[in-house]
């Protein structure tokens, strides 16, 4: 009788483990990240990590779908008429899973209109699943090798050339998108088209001492600027094309913390 309980509790442990689909992102995380390196592109173990996370809903992070309250009202870049305060009227909440030194699980819950203005991730592979709602991506890749040409004006940031990556609206259920260090789309900038919500895995994660901090970047149309020296674009190929400008971190980037209410990770 005691004997049969206990198989029956270890049992019921076993589907609660398998049917946590968070623990199981953190399992697979666990086994293929370390510190100091990342598996290649399209390798299998980053293959089960995307096929992992296209499995995963908002409920399975303690969300519901559009919960979020959103009163904004500005619709997609419906925001000419606004100053720029009023467009974050409604912070973006960070919610953070877990966060080692391999790579860091977190979420990032928009209200519409809502920007995470372009930045990048230098060095690291990054895995995007939108949980709910219409998120507007817009990504670059720098163009190798490096061309740079000065900015207009003194005190004007130098200028690199970036190729467009990804320009399009992600609306959920869609497929887990991944950006790696050299392609994919490092560069990229989020705007919220409706309340929605990012699960994101970051590997390595941010780290300033090692090398990899969050740079912000303005991008100007490719006419802008005009140089002898770098890739020859074809004539209609130029909007593929842009000079992004290193920026301070945005003044009106709001942002809050948020309370993971997902199950819990067996570390």
């Amino acid at each position: 009788m005691v004997f049969s309980l206990f198989r029956r509790y270890m049992s019921m442990g076993r589907h609660n483990h398998s049917s946590n689909k968070v623990q199981a992102l953190y399992d697979h995380c666990n086994a293929i990240f370390s510190p100091s390196s990342t598996p290649p592109p399209s390798s299998p173990p980053l293959h089960k990590l995307s096929s992992i996370l296209d499995t995963v809903q908002a409920s399975d992070v303690g969300l519901s779908d559009e919960t979020t309250d959103d009163d904004q009202g500005h619709g997609f870049f419906g925001i000419n008429q606004l100053n720029r305060s009023a467009r974050w009227a409604q912070p973006i909440t960070y919610i953070d899973i877990h966060e080692s030194d391999s790579f860091t699980m977190c979420i990032f819950c928009f209200p519409t209109s809502s920007v995470i203005p372009l930045h990048d991730h230098p060095d690291m592979t990054v895995f995007s699943k939108i949980l709910y709602g219409s998120l507007h991506v817009k990504a670059y890749d720098w163009v190798e090798p490096p061309c740079t040409v000065e900015g207009k004006g003194p005190g004007h940031p130098q200028v690199r050339l970036a190729k467009l990556a990804v320009d399009k609206v992600l609306t959920a259920p869609c497929e887990t998108s991944v950006l790696y260090p050299k392609h994919g789309g490092n560069v990229h900038c989020f705007t919220a088209v409706t309340p929605c919500a990012v699960l994101d895995i970051l590997s390595p994660p941010y780290r300033e001492d090692e090398g990899r901090k969050c740079t912000y970047y303005h991008d100007y149309p490719y006419s802008t600027f005009s140089t002898q020296n770098g890739p020859k674009i074809c004539e209609g190929e130029e909007e593929e094309y842009a000079w992004l400008a290193e920026i301070g971190t945005p003044a009106d980037l709001y942002m809050r913390s948020g309370e993971y209410t997902g199950p819990a990770i067996q570390l």
